[in-house]
């Protein structure tokens, strides 16, 4: 059954990408830079640790179930730019061996409801981010790999914003 926190789509397969400088270019940034996936799986993780010690069981699991969500980007992003002729290294800028990420990107706050109003700013830019992409890239198969995960985080938008409310409310 699938979650309520990925769309029901598959995934696209890399099947049939050849390398594309250009499109790599395009959606490297959300490999794994300050705003891409690795950060948010690494940010959602340390959140739902946190919501799980204070007593927050289901908030915890959704917040973990969304860093499980983009982990899967994180995989299909690596292979994409495998496939697009670089190593998937854990900079902004793959093949670059510099810029590596870090993971002071990741917001540490110390409240509840400032985790949650930190996770709905990192959808809302991955978001933006990725429509983005969608404008820029004219290689169709990288296209639909950018769209179906663009779906998911629109989901995991919406289930920010219900904890959000759940805790203010």
């Amino acid at each position: 059954m699938p979650s309520p926190l990925t769309a029901k789509e598959p995934f696209p397969t890399t099947d049939g990408i050849c390398p594309d400088a250009y499109s790599l270019r395009v959606i490297s940034p959300a490999y794994s830079s300050p705003t891409g996936e690795l950060n948010a799986i690494l940010q959602y993780t340390y959140h739902a640790l946190n919501f799980k010690a204070k007593g927050y069981e289901e908030y915890a699991k959704i917040i973990e179930d969304i860093s499980i969500a983009e982990m899967l980007h994180f995989e299909l992003l690596g292979s994409t730019i495998l496939a697009l002729g670089a190593a998937p290294v854990f900079t902004a800028n793959p093949p670059g061996m510099y810029n590596f990420y870090s993971a002071k990107y990741v917001t540490y706050s110390r409240t509840l409801v400032c985790m949650i109003e930190d996770d709905i700013r990192a959808e809302k830019q991955a978001i933006r981010g990725y429509e983005r992409m969608l404008c820029l890239l004219r290689n169709e198969k990288v296209k639909d790999i950018i769209s179906r995960i663009l779906e998911d985080e629109r989901l995991h938008l919406v289930a920010f914003e219900k904890i959000l409310c759940g805790l203010k409310g």
